[in-house]
């Protein structure tokens, strides 16, 4: 492993923020809001950033929290277990069709995406009548879910199984790809959805509660923490394990079901070769570094041990990268989870039109109207610059362009 190329912000914080930001700035507020949790007791060593970093709610997205006995909710986030998945198959290029909107319209008619807005209305991005599949893999998950719910009735009221095996909204993606030798892959991205939200947002309000009740100072009320050994820590962990569970299940379930739907376009058979990894960069993990057991944070940031592999995207236009983990102990054995933001999806909207989105996904069979404007490639970090700032914490196993995409 090379030399940590890591940066050090910040003079005056409590614990030291180690940046792998070179040649990959990023706003003042992110930089503000690392420094918030950088004072913070219940950090361990120190943080680290990965380059995708970008203003989060609370806590910084694209950052690793070690904390002792505590966790805080908001650094979790909402999308608990939010991560990718990505396989391979027998496929070539030159087994594709030359127009390849077929292959995207019979994707998106098998994994439910987007979102209707509006009371009274079926949600596209729903199951309507629940699929025998997503029946059988719902048992696994519904007697823990019961338990949780019986501690925690408000939890009950959710989208649970009928978001099992779906898409979600925002940069939550489907694509079929190619890597360097023309191999054809599939890829996804999504989380633990409506249930998934319900569980952080329920439990970022307890905490916060928690903080005021023992009248604890905070830079930010959305760091607030629960305690090891308080009333609501073992409930939090028990539900955040079971989200990520939630989450892993959707993302086989939506890979499945793509799959069978290419197979049904394709006039030759083929097989899957290779699952890169079905991992998870919006987590808690039970860890040990520098000599210490800690409840790791990731929140947009994949875990990256010795050989691990891993899955970093793009966006809409760019490649993506399957890699290998180098284990470096300063990141916490981490890396980033993408590009990253540069920009809100408000201003995106604001500043770019469907003719700079076109261009920008021009050779790419994907959406091009109003209502992804706020996904242009423009409005994300340069996968490139990002992946050079990381070289140390990942190696490139294969890279991947993207032919199709679909979007919620």
């Amino acid at each position: 492993m090379c030399k940590s190329q890591y940066e050090l912000l910040g003079n005056n914080t409590k614990h030291p923020i180690k940046a792998w930001t070179k040649g990959v700035p990023f706003e003042p507020e992110a930089q503000q809001q690392l420094k918030n949790i950088a004072s913070m007791d219940i950090v361990h060593s120190h943080i680290a950033v990965m380059p995708d970093v970008h203003l989060g709610k609370g806590a910084t997205i694209g950052s690793v929290i070690p904390s002792v006995d505590a966790v805080i909710p908001a650094a979790v986030g909402v999308d608990i277990g939010c991560g990718m998945v990505a396989t391979r198959t027998t496929l070539k290029a030159s087994d594709l069709p030359d127009n390849l909107k077929s292959i995207r319209s019979a994707f998106e008619a098998v994994v439910p995406h987007g979102r209707t807005t509006g009371r009274g209305k079926r949600d596209k991005g729903a199951w309507g009548n629940i699929p025998k599949l997503v029946q059988k893999e719902w048992l696994a998950l519904e007697q823990r879910f019961a338990q949780i719910c019986a501690k925690h009735p408000a939890i009950a009221k959710s989208n649970h199984v009928n978001h099992l095996g779906t898409m979600g909204t925002g940069n939550h993606f489907l694509e079929l790809c190619l890597d360097e030798a023309q191999n054809v892959w599939l890829m996804l991205h999504s989380g633990s959805r409506g249930v998934g939200n319900r569980i952080g947002t329920y439990f970022i309000e307890l905490a916060k509660k928690e903080m005021q009740r023992h009248q604890q100072h905070l830079p930010d009320m959305d760091l607030a923490y629960l305690k090891e050994g308080s009333i609501y820590f073992d409930d939090y962990v028990e539900a955040v394990e079971w989200a990520q569970d939630f989450a892993a299940k959707n993302r086989e379930i939506m890979m499945f079901n793509a799959l069978k739907a290419l197979k049904e376009e394709l006039p030759m058979p083929f097989e899957t070769v290779d699952v890169a990894v079905n991992c998870h960069h919006n987590y808690i993990s039970k860890e040990v570094h520098f000599g210490k057991a800690c409840y790791v944070t990731r929140k947009g940031a994949l875990r990256a041990e010795q050989g691990e592999m891993g899955i970093i995207p793009g966006n809409m236009g760019a490649r993506s990268y399957i890699v290998r983990g180098l284990g470096n102990p300063d990141s916490f054995n981490s890396c980033s989870h993408g590009a990253g933001r540069v920009m809100s999806r408000t201003k995106a909207k604001k500043v770019y039109s469907i003719a700079d989105h076109e261009a920008a996904t021009k050779g790419v069979e994907c959406r091009k109207d109003a209502a992804v404007i706020d996904e242009i490639p423009h409005a994300y970090k340069d996968i490139d610059k990002v992946m050079a700032a990381q070289q140390d914490l990942v190696e490139v196993v294969h890279t991947l362009k993207q032919i199709v995409c679909v979007k919620g």
